[in-house]
């Protein structure tokens, strides 16, 4: 063992003649792992709802969508979902387009609802994501039936407007929905029949409020009719096998088409204002809590001056016996280094092992949880926050130990063993 590393250990375990400072010493490691602890506790949590918020979006959006920029250029269906699943990681891609229509029902003339359309080729979709995935009465069926074209919507407009899909002894609710094109053909083709599109509400789905209150889906054909666009397309949905891989399926599509006009987007981009604001709260509560390692480093600061202090003598001797000044300095980082890693470490240990707790027993309830999607604060534990947090601690208590380690290499040996004396 180091000759250093041994002095240090000596310092700090053996008999004092001021026991107080053995338990500064104490409370100085005690701060550091609760600080610690707590830091690692309110990350994962942190974690836990940015996870849970993204899991729930990208329930609907796609981890990868490419865009149409420029709407008067000719979208090759074909050619961009070969293109999109030439990539290993892409499971699907759905063309799509989209556009706002209103919602017209005899039943609640009085309710103008607008909504949000989007058309898609049900043979297209993954049933095990997005709305097909999210049928909770009826069936995911957007194919004509009978010359009907059919549609599904969420479950909170269709208990708004008082829709169904077909059940024994009730037939299907109809609806029509009006684009502006359709209101345009109205006033400029008043000979040419009704604009009106019906439609036969095939099943509802529950994702969440925002997307059941306002989105409806159809069938592609039936989205070309409706928003005048025969040839048109919004864009194209790329599901992954994993959303790690979001970020190098965007650069191999970026690479193979215009900028001019496509957009490539991945799940992040297309909510950024809200996860850049989570992850903004998340650094905050880092750097303040971190406040509380500090505190906990400034009563190591307290601790080893007054340890320099006790060992006045033995410094002295050591400089004597020809110890240089950079090795007594070390020798006090060093006792800084181990209160820090005897902190830390208790710390890191305590703090993972409270959040798999509330990972795995939900022991902290949210309150009113019955009008959330969870019940228990959700925990992710994140390798990258803990070591980071880690070495934070760490950087903490060797600089905390600066100052007397400075002031014991400072000390004069004559003068020590002369005051001792």
């Amino acid at each position: 063992m180091d000759y250093r590393l041994a002095i240090a250990q000596r310092y700090l375990s053996g008999r004092r003649s001021m026991p107080l400072i053995s338990r500064i010493t104490a409370i100085s490691a005690i701060g550091v792992a609760l600080g610690v602890a707590a830091l690692i506790v309110v990350l994962s949590v942190l974690n836990g709802f940015f996870d849970f918020v993204r899991d729930m979006l990208v329930s609907h959006d796609p981890h990868v969508r490419i865009v149409q920029v420029d709407a008067t250029r000719a979208m090759d269906e074909e050619a961009l979902v070969a293109l999109s699943t030439r990539h290993a990681s892409v499971v699907s891609a759905v063309p799509y387009i989209e556009g706002k229509a209103l919602v017209m029902h005899d039943a609640s003339a009085d309710v103008n609802k607008i909504v949000r359309v989007r058309g898609v080729d049900p043979a297209r979709v993954p049933t095990n994501s997005g709305v097909a995935s999210a049928i909770s009465f009826g069936n995911y069926a957007l194919a004509r039936q009978n010359q009907r074209p059919g549609i599904v919507i969420g479950k909170r407009l269709g208990e708004r407007l008082l829709l169904t899909p077909a059940s024994p002894g009730q037939p299907a609710s109809r609806i029509a929905l009006v684009s502006a094109p359709a209101i345009e053909r109205m006033f400029t083709r008043v000979l040419s029949g009704s604009p009106l599109q019906q439609f036969e509400v095939r099943g509802l789905f529950e994702l969440q409020t925002v997307f059941d209150e306002s989105y409806v889906e159809i069938h592609i054909d039936e989205a070309r009719r409706l928003f005048d666009r025969p040839d048109g397309l919004s864009g194209v949905d790329v599901r992954l096998a994993s959303l790690e891989d979001a970020d190098r399926v965007k650069a191999f599509l970026e690479q193979h088409l215009d900028p001019e006009q496509f957009t490539v987007q991945t799940w992040y981009d297309l909510q950024r204002p809200l996860y850049d604001v989570m992850q903004l709260e998340k650094y905050g509560a880092l750097i303040v809590l971190m406040l509380i390692v500090l505190v906990a480093a400034f009563n190591i600061v307290g601790s080893l001056t007054m340890i320099v202090i006790e060992k006045r003598r033995d410094v002295g001797a050591l400089r004597a016996m020809g110890v240089t000044k950079r090795d007594i300095k070390r020798i006090f980082l060093i006792e800084g280094l181990l209160i820090g890693v005897a902190g830390s470490g208790a710390g890191v240990l305590l703090g993972v092992a409270v959040s798999l707790a509330q990972k795995q027993f939900g022991i902290v309830k949210l309150a009113d949880a019955g009008s959330f999607l969870i019940d228990a604060y959700p925990v992710a534990v994140r390798a990258t926050d803990v070591t980071l947090i880690g070495i934070l601690a760490l950087g903490l208590c060797v600089l905390a130990a600066w100052y007397p380690a400075a002031r014991a290499a400072a000390i004069h040996p004559a003068e020590a063993v002369a005051m001792s004396g």
